[in-house]
């Protein structure tokens, strides 16, 4: 599958997102390394701390499926279904693809594509001796 296949995934994604607060829509898709696609969007909500992040959503849909091992994930986000600029993952959904992932696993936005290692070095871990 191509990187721009999972990026159209990702903003089909986006446009289920519910975000009445910030107008700003994001997708994800997750590639597992069995192939396996899961999807997120996010999904606000007016206390704004329990709002959930894209990557986290189909981090989660995947991990409650019993995934594990997982390749790339294509992430979108804008407002008005314009998805063209850079949108990175928070540093929460960082951290949460450091909890599941290795430092190569592979980062796509629609301008660059990133390894964990870049967008997170030196992520806390209780293996401390990497």
């Amino acid at each position: 599958m191509s990187t721009d296949t999972l990026l159209d995934i990702a903003r089909e994604a986006a446009k289920k997102a519910y975000s009445p607060y910030s107008v700003f829509g994001v997708g994800a898709a997750l590639k597992c390394k069995n192939g396996k696609i899961y999807t997120g969007c996010n999904i606000e909500n007016s206390s704004f701390s329990a709002t959930v992040c894209a990557e986290r959503t189909a981090f989660y849909k995947a991990l409650s499926e019993g995934e594990r091992e997982f390749e790339m994930i294509a992430v979108v986000g804008g407002r008005e279904g314009n998805f063209e600029k850079e949108c990175t993952p928070c540093g929460i959904c960082r951290q949460v693809m450091a909890e599941f992932c290795g430092k190569d696993f592979v980062i796509i936005t629609t301008k660059n594509k990133y390894t964990l290692e870049q967008l997170l070095p030196k992520a806390f871990t209780f293996n401390l001796s990497d």
